[in-house]
């Protein structure tokens, strides 16, 4: 099961933070919330396997 790590304001911030966690080898994938007609407006959830959550947020909290 997928589950989400972080609520990213942009899909530039959202592809750094799946940039981040694909070098510390963790499985990311990228979901778009809502849907505005500037892309720069989406809101995107950055999710991770549910066994690779807490390794997620230590990266997160250490390099973001």
């Amino acid at each position: 099961m997928w589950t989400v790590v972080y609520m990213a304001q942009s899909k530039e911030i959202a592809t750094k933070l799946q940039d981040l966690l694909t070098k510390e080898g963790i499985l990311v994938k990228l979901s778009p919330i809502s849907k505005n007609r500037d892309n720069n407006d989406t809101y995107y959830e950055v999710l991770v396997p549910e066994s690779e959550v807490e390794e997620a947020h230590s990266v997160i909290i250490e390099g973001f």
